[in-house]
């Protein structure tokens, strides 16, 4: 599923609904209102639309083989396995260069919320906007909209990050845009960035011990 209160801060990251926000739109108060105090049940009709509305606008769909289906599906085991030596590889040569916060408070964000806040970003709203207005044509196997939304994401990690490990974010920004595409939703690519995130915090701690 989502956090509401995530998708709430993420809203104004839509283009499809930023007029909403910005007018104060009573449907878009009382949406949030019902998503932020889990009254989602008891909204009516109206509602429920707009919610639908918000939901496609960032990717948080049931994917198109079914809820638990995508896990079996080769493309998603083959970007599991893929990494797996890739982080022994990081671990042997530079293992003690992985920096992680090793408390409850940053791996719960390490791990969660900043998979689940950058793939609605990211893949979902960005990537789901792009693949609307012309940016599903492919140069080789790989769409436009995957590539600009990898461009933005590693433009993000450089704020933050020294530039070599910004620029070693593209393999898997472009795994995680493929996996939104393929399944319709940005379900797999959270599932997926929250794995890649856990194996590079246990390579760290693996790597420091």
């Amino acid at each position: 599923m989502y956090s509401p209160i995530a998708l709430c801060l993420l809203l104004s990251l839509q283009p499809s609904i930023l007029g909403l926000a910005a007018s104060h739109d009573s449907r878009f108060v009382n949406l949030c209102s019902a998503l932020c105090d889990d009254r989602v049940m008891s909204v009516d009709s109206e509602q429920r639309t707009l919610i639908s509305t918000v939901c496609h606008a960032f990717g948080v769909a049931r994917p198109t083989p079914g809820w638990w289906a995508w896990l079996r599906d080769p493309h998603f085991l083959i970007a599991v396995l893929a990494a797996v030596p890739v982080w022994l590889a990081l671990g042997l040569t530079v293992g003690d260069r992985m920096h992680v916060a090793f408390t409850a408070i940053s791996l719960m964000s390490f791990l969660g919320v900043q998979p689940v806040f950058e793939e609605l970003a990211f893949r979902g709203a960005l990537q789901g906007f792009l693949l609307q207005r012309g940016g599903a044509r492919r140069i080789g196997p790989i769409s436009r909209a995957n590539l600009a939304t990898t461009a933005a994401f590693v433009a993000l990690h450089f704020a933050a990050q020294p530039p070599a490990w910004a620029i070693a974010v593209t393999v898997p920004s472009l795994v995680f845009g493929h996996l939104r595409e393929r399944f319709a939703s940005v379900v797999p690519s959270i599932v997926l960035h929250s794995i890649y995130n856990a194996g590079f915090a246990l390579t760290a701690w693996i790597a420091r011990n």
